[in-house]
């Protein structure tokens, strides 16, 4: 179905209006919190009489997998959207903003739970402002956005941080909207071409193009447009790099994975996928099943991801309409069966049904009624509870349908419901894609087929290792070693609990308590290729009833695939407690019971079962890629964990992806997918952002080369424009601005400054811990860039040298290097200064005794070193090289740098010192040294 079109059908009665939209809190929170809006509607404002009559339009709640469900009363907890129509504005080019509405701002929540309330009109316009009409479709426009994730009135977090309006809130908003919508329109006309910027120059006021540039810019770049694998947008992935040759690593092929890796392309990156298994797609996963005699008879088998679930906006929809391929709607129609192979009374089908539905409201009013207590109590005990206070009549065949819903459950979470948080477990319900669940004929690895093309993956590599610093990345993989500027990991959650993959440094806390929480399940499959078609082919499931409740999930729904997978095939499921004993269940015996199963439904019948051609039986909790199936929200969780999860880590070096990793559509396939051109955004951003700092230059005078500038700062610390405790520091004094650049040296164990100070902070412990590595003779000089001002605030801490330390690192956030990690920005600082005081040059042969070093002492403190320190050479082999993170696991690691302790926990400073990139450090010889000093 194409999403555009079935928009303009259920909408089609309204009329061609720009719309505001009202929604109630999508997700009962645990805490009860009054909401800004009733569950009703709105008033309309009595002093604007061009506002109409509010229109509702019930949203039904997320369909579980399975069986469709009704839809829900809206006045339960469904939400409702709704819309307030602004007065038309169809007639001319540009419209005046209406005094009334001037007056009477009406505030408007973003359909969008994680867009900030920015709504036309957060601010009072100027009369002389406009609202743009592109054309007279704006509210069919506006459903569409809707469908791909936008709000239809107010902006995203994500287009607020991207800057894509000079002011939030107010005209320009409205008009960016507009023409954001259009863009989006424009292409689900036609997803399988490019749409360019100059397509919309015409239909676009001039006045506006810049707002053309924001949108268009933002919606590529976000991967909302133009994505896929149509030829004409295959055609823009460059064949060759872009000459800044980043380097990405993707960890995993799966559809998170493939889905970043060519929009990484496509931006001019340079990828490498690394995937451990000798196929791509991950949990997406279609085998070919084949047999037969003389008639060979084969079929195209799901046995991971297999349920397009929704799609109005659904990107793998696109994918599968750039393919010409054509979805196939899985049907309502879902008979039940008994133990003894009858039909379910379908009276009592419908009863339990409805009684089944009413306890998942009392569920969703009891936990805004419970609070916080809520977060520790599972779904399974509220819905069991209920159940034998209200409907347990003793009718055995109303609680095995009673399990049999609780089974579908388990299956749409892959999770035990005891394991389910009550107050959160749907959350992701208000964010559900709509439309029909759909089967792909020919299976989903159509579509990984269709990704991988092109892209360079290298199979069976098995990560175990995951290094970032300030410098780049590692992977580890076996024996083998894969460098990058940035690493994009996509294994599943289980991975991540498992501890299977080491992070070096370690992840944050927030990230691993979030991996802790989040629920991660299970579900199996049965599938059977048949000789002939035996079960009624105007069905797609089927289900079978239990009388043991322990076993409510043991093949409880059959799908049919004769009508997409190319020959007879059948598949069972597996879901809850059922799934986990399944793994260790013999495959002929699952295959026995399975046969059983539907001999008791159709020979009754009169109809013969035959034995399966083949049989594969899955085993995702045991495969070592996967350890499970899809993420939930388990007691104690909640949706907010899936956003730690996608948080990167390491200063913009580590990223994460997967269908884990989404709040909105966890546990999907589209949400594995939709995640993966989220970080290939943020992941561009990041580039973006470092190289805009790479290129900052400061003052006029170019560069010098290193032994120069090495040269020049030391003879300028020799007379400090500023000196404090352990602190010195050059600056221009031609030049009063206090953000003018400054250069700050930090001197450790120096014998003319002893600091007294007893101040019990955590940084005492590190000057401790740096002076005891070096001789007492030997004086260690560390750096920052600050500005003047900075320097000022420095010099006025009170405390000793330790309270200084901690405000650069608290407070200024600063990191304290080497001379030569200080890099280009400050060697042009260093010439400025020198050209300004008009500093010789000083010979080689300048006193050592300056440095507390006697030359002729060198080789005895080197031996002392040595008995502390790795030393790392500079020779050439075929190693990694050391300026690689290959320092010990336990170090923190920058590009500047090789050097580094382990900061105390209390502190986020980082001291580094040497580089590995040129020259020796002060006094000693060419030997690159790399410290471990213990915490």
């Amino acid at each position: 179905m194409d999403p555009q079109n079935s928009s303009l059908d259920e909408f089609s009665h309204f009329p061609p209006l720009h719309l505001q939209f009202f929604e109630p809190s999508p997700n009962p929170s645990p805490t009860a919190v009054p909401s800004p809006h009733p569950p009703g509607p709105p008033t309309t404002p009595p002093s604007n009489p061009n506002y109409h009559h509010f229109l509702s339009v019930p949203v039904p709640r997320k369909r579980r997998r399975g069986r469709s469900q009704p839809h829900r009363n809206p006045n339960t907890t469904s939400s409702s959207f709704f819309f307030v129509p602004v007065p038309n504005t169809t007639t001319t080019t540009t419209t005046p903003l209406p005094s009334k509405l001037e007056n009477n701002p009406i505030p408007s929540p973003s359909l969008n739970p994680h867009s900030n309330s920015n709504s036309l009109p957060n601010k009072t316009p100027d009369v002389g402002e406009e609202i743009i009409v592109i054309n007279k479709e704006s509210t069919s426009e506006a459903l569409t956005a809707l469908t791909s994730g936008f709000p239809a009135d107010s902006l995203t977090d994500e287009e607020i941080n991207f800057g894509v309006c000079r002011v939030v809130g107010g005209i320009e908003q409205v008009n960016y909207i507009l023409i954001r919508n259009h863009i989006i329109s424009k292409w689900r006309e036609n997803v399988s071409r490019w749409v360019s910027k100059e397509m919309f120059t015409e239909s676009v006021p001039k006045h506006c193009h810049s707002l053309l540039d924001s949108a268009y810019n933002y919606l590529v770049s976000n991967g909302y447009i133009n994505f896929g694998v149509a030829p004409e947008i295959k055609e823009k992935i460059p064949v060759e790099p872009s000459s800044n040759k980043l380097r990405v690593l993707v960890i995993g092929a799966g559809l998170a994975g493939l889905a970043a890796a060519r929009q990484l392309m496509r931006l001019g990156f340079r990828v490498t996928v690394l995937e451990g298994r000798k196929r791509a797609g991950g949990r997406v996963y279609t085998k070919k099943m084949e047999g037969g005699a003389g008639n060979r008879i084969s079929a195209s088998a799901d046995l991971g991801g297999s349920v397009l679930t929704g799609t109005l906006g659904n990107p793998l929809g696109i994918l599968a309409k750039q393919l010409g391929s054509l979805l196939h709607k899985v049907r309502d129609k879902c008979p039940l069966y008994r133990l003894d192979g009858n039909s379910v009374d379908p009276e009592i089908d419908m009863k339990v049904e409805a009684d089944f539905n009413r306890l998942l409201d009392k569920a969703s009013r009891l936990r805004q009624l419970m609070g916080e207590v809520a977060m520790d109590v599972s779904l399974g005990s509220a819905l069991e509870t209920f159940w034998r206070v209200y409907w347990d009549s003793g009718n055995a065949e109303a609680m095995n349908l009673f399990n049999w819903h609780l089974a579908n459950l388990e299956y749409a979470n892959a999770s035990l419901l005891s394991k389910l948080s009550l107050a959160f477990w749907d959350q992701d319900d208000p964010y559900d894609m709509g439309g029909d669940h759909c089967f792909l004929p020919g299976g989903n690895g159509r579509l990984v087929q269709a990704l991988v093309e092109n892209v360079p993956i290298l199979y069976e590599k098995t990560v175990h290792t995951i290094r970032y610093g300030s410098d780049g990345v590692q992977v580890l993989a076996g024996s083998q070693v894969f460098e990058g500027d940035m690493v994009l990991c996509t294994v599943p959650l289980g991975v991540l609990k498992s501890g299977s993959i080491k992070f070096i440094p370690e992840l944050p806390q927030r990230k691993l308590d979030a991996i802790k929480r989040l629920g991660y399940g299970l579900l199996n499959k049965v599938a059977m290729l048949f000789p002939y078609v035996f079960w009624e082919t105007d069905l797609d499931t089927f289900g079978h009833l239990t009388d043991d409740s322990s076993s409510r999930g043991e093949f409880f729904l059959f799908y049919s695939y004769a009508t997409v997978a190319g020959g007879p095939l059948l598949i069972a499921l597996v879901a809850g407690e059922a799934a986990h004993k399944f793994e260790s269940m013999p495959p002929t015996d699952a295959v026995t019971k399975v046969l059983q199963i539907l001999k008791g439904i159709y020979e009754p019948k009169g109809i013969n079962v035959p034995e399966p051609i083949q049989t594969v039986c899955t085993r995702w909790g045991g495969d070592p890629f996967s350890l499970g199936s899809y993420s939930n929200v388990a007691v104690g969780a909640s949706g907010d964990d899936y956003d730690i999860m996608a948080e990167s880590v390491g200063d913009g070096r580590l990223f994460f992806a997967g269908e884990a990793t989404i709040r909105r559509y966890p546990a999907t396939m589209h949400g594995a997918f939709l995640s993966g051109l989220r970080e290939t955004a943020k992941m561009a951003h990041c580039a973006n952002a470092r190289a805009l700092r790479m290129k900052v230059k400061v003052g006029k005078i170019p560069s010098k080369n290193a032994y120069s500038c090495a040269s020049a700062l030391t003879d300028l610390f020799r007379e400090p424009d500023l000196e404090f405790g352990s602190f010195s520091v050059i600056f221009s004094r031609k030049n009063p601005d206090p953000k003018s650049p400054s250069i700050l040296r930090v001197t450790f164990n120096d014998p003319r400054k002893k600091n007294h100070g007893d101040q019990p902070h955590s940084n005492k412990r590190l000057f401790e811990q740096l002076q005891s590595h070096f001789n007492q003779q030997q004086q260690l000089h560390v750096y920052t860039l600050l500005t003047r001002q900075q320097v000022l605030d420095l010099r006025e801490v009170r405390g000793g040298d330790e309270m200084r330390l901690n405000f650069l690192c608290e407070k200024l956030g600063v990191k304290l290097i080497g001379r030569k990690g200080l890099g280009s920005t400050a060697d042009s600082v260093i010439s400025s200064i020198k050209a300004e005081r008009g500093i010789r040059k000083q010979t080689s042969t300048f006193s050592a005794s300056k440095l507390g070093i006697s030359k002729l002492k060198t080789g005895t403190l080197k031996q002392k070193m040595i008995r502390k320190a790795k030393i790392v050479r500079n020779v050439k082999k075929s190693v990694p090289s050391p300026n690689k993170l290959t320092a010990p696991p336990n170090l923190k690691v920058s590009s500047e740098c090789m050097i580094t302790n382990q900061v105390p926990p209390t502190s986020s400073c980082s001291v580094l010192v040497g580089s590995l990139e040129e020259g020796p450090m002060v006094g000693l010889d060419t030997d690159e040294i790399s410290y471990e000093i213990p915490v």
